[in-house]
């Protein structure tokens, strides 16, 4: 039998290394951006076109490599940052691994231009698809610059199952806040397709998270400065004004490097006690900084999953610091006025006092007369939601003698509500559960989407017009969605770097946070952009989804009818836009079954 196991070709195995460390143009982003920092630069220069699918350009001012260096980086697991098996555990540079960059020359045309403060001349290296096309001396600056072109250019099945450029490009602009937040004494510049989309000057993490995020987080940002004997905990937090409902502004960070932990993310929300909804995420940078030998970074490629020797110590130290923090600057849990007080609400419905204090231990007795009418409350409550005469009135029971004349008998038409969430409504064959939030997202979809098409939607003019700031990629979403966004009833022009001026809103929205409503409507716009919708179909559905966010509610009944005879005249009442059920039907065949 002939032997058939043969040693793979570099060039393959640098294709197949690549499939685990170049995902995406954000991949090679984020390996070059961390490279510039191991060179010890103080300037860096990231310039994308077409989202980095036509061109990555990162330019640096460190350190520069020799000839001899610049040719042996794009050589396999040929690295600068450790030299024994003992090294990986005092690592502190980004990267050691030595296969990123011959990882990317494998699939893409690379460009090298270096240079060392000590040499008269630099080196030019130009490799296409793994093989070298050119080297040679030339004029250079210091540092070094890589410019990668046409990626997967040889590997056009990885190319073809890009997403679409808007897609690729927010995850540029992810692996370049990473890296620019966590090192604010680096000054950054990224250009995309021309355009300056950041240029952040040298400074101190806050001024660089409010060049990062905008000027309107300063005041909602909490310090937090902790070292103990295991872990030094430096960062900042949001304020609960900065939660929010879809991820993205959580960056935690172990001796600098990004990390992803659902483990510690727990910690975090955990810290926040009763401030964080449970659809809620909070605004966080921070940095943990420990011993590396107390960590192993080297379980995947991209070095963003870290094991820990004693994670359940580092759990409780970033809870107990965090809840710290926010006591420290008096931001803690308002009390939940809507809950039921028991005792006090009891005594307040009778007329007696509630007692200051009530040791849950002792024999307290609640007076009969109390408990008595508690007991008819509940039991009024029971029939007024269950006992209905053909007229679709409430029938009471004896107790309703009680209760004043008018409300012994409530007319609910042809729909009543229960817990503020769902309408049934009776048909000839049963009933119906509508579930109200799915309903409405279906409603307002289908009239947004008819808006963008061309149909003409309300406006609601602004008494005093708003002027709002948002952060440069921010305003670049907004800029380009502008023209759809007049179309949807949102009035608004540009107003100096970064801001606009709203002079009036679409129906419905005048009472909340506007600049949250719109910050919501580009991140569920961006959270979208995998779905391949177009740009009308994305946009309604981001604008229906947020406008939807507070449909649980207490409905009149004219309310209910309303939203029962606009759910029954869209094109398909069934689903939501999100995939879910607007409502179920229970057959009266069914139901007798189960007597």
């Amino acid at each position: 039998m002939a032997d058939i196991i043969q040693l793979l070709p570099e060039s393959i195995a640098n294709q197949i290394a690549a499939g685990e460390v170049v995902q995406r143009p954000a991949s090679v982003v984020k390996e070059l951006l961390e490279n510039s920092i191991d060179a010890e630069a103080t300037s860096i220069d990231l310039i994308i076109q077409d989202s980095g699918k036509t061109l990555i350009q990162v330019t640096d001012n460190g350190k520069g490599m020799t000839e001899t260096d610049a040719r042996m980086c794009f050589e396999r697991h040929a690295t600068s940052k450790i030299r024994t098996a003992a090294d990986l555990f005092s690592i502190r540079t980004m990267g050691f691994r030595g296969e990123a960059i011959p990882s990317i020359a494998s699939i893409a045309h690379v460009h090298l231009k270096t240079k060392t403060a000590e040499a008269d001349l630099g080196t030019e290296i130009i490799i296409h698809g793994s093989k070298l096309i050119k080297q040679e001396y030339c004029p250079a600056a210091q540092g070094t610059s890589f410019t990668i072109k046409n990626l997967f250019y040889n590997v056009p099945a990885r190319r073809k199952f890009l997403k679409k450029d808007a897609t690729e490009y927010n995850h540029i602009l992810e692996e370049f806040k990473r890296v620019a937040l966590i090192n604010p004494k680096i000054r950054f510049r990224l250009i995309h397709n021309e355009n300056e989309i950041y240029h952040l000057p040298e400074g101190n993490l806050r001024q660089r998270i409010i060049g990062v995020f905008g000027k309107n987080v300063n005041e909602q940002l909490v310090p937090i400065e902790e070292v103990t004997g295991v872990v030094e905990i430096k960062g900042y937090i949001g304020k609960p004004e900065l939660n929010k409902k879809t991820k993205g502004d959580q960056y935690l960070f172990i001796n600098g490097r990004f990390i992803k932990s659902p483990y510690l993310h727990h910690a975090i929300k955990n810290g926040y006690d009763n401030l964080l909804g449970e659809d809620e995420y909070p605004f966080y940078i921070l940095n943990l900084d420990l011993d590396p030998s107390k960590i192993d970074i080297n379980i995947h490629p991209t070095k963003q999953e870290v094991k820990f020797e004693d994670d359940r110590l580092i759990y409780n130290y970033l809870k107990v610091i965090l809840k710290a923090g926010l006591a420290k600057y008096s931001i803690t849990p308002s009390l939940d006025f809507d809950q039921d007080l028991s005792f006090e609400k009891v005594y307040n419905e009778t007329g007696y006092s509630a007692p200051s204090e009530v040791n849950k231990n002792s024999n307290f007795s609640v007076d009969p007369r109390v408990a008595k009418r508690k007991e008819i409350d509940s039991w009024e409550s029971l029939y007024r939601e269950l006992q209905t005469d053909d007229e679709n009135h409430i029938t009471l029971p004896s107790t309703a003698s009680l209760m004043p004349e008018e409300e012994k008998q409530i007319n609910y038409g042809q729909a009543f509500q229960i817990h503020n969430k769902y309408i049934i409504s009776q048909i000839r064959s049963g009933y119906i559960v509508i579930d109200q939030r799915n309903a409405h997202e279906r409603i307002l979809y289908e009239r947004f989407l008819k808006a963008l098409e061309g149909e003409q939607i309300g406006v609601q003019q602004l008494l005093f017009p708003i002027t709002i700031e948002y952060s440069p990629d921010k305003t670049e979403i907004l800029t380009k969605l502008q023209p759809e966004l007049i179309r949807l009833g949102i009035k608004m022009e540009p107003f100096g770097q970064g801001g606009f001026i709203v002079y009036g809103i679409t129906p419905g929205l005048e009472d909340q946070n506007f600049e949250e409503v719109l910050d919501q409507v580009m991140q569920q716009y961006l959270n979208n952009l995998d779905l391949n919708l177009g740009v009308n179909e994305n946009l309604a559905l981001a604008m229906a989804v947020h406008s939807t966010s507070r449909s649980y509610k207490k409905l009149e009944i004219e309310e209910m009818q309303h939203l029962l005879d606009d759910l029954f005249a869209t094109d398909n009442p069934y689903v939501s836009p999100s995939g879910k059920k607007c409502f179920i039907n229970f057959d009266l065949n069914e139901i007798e079954k189960l007597f």
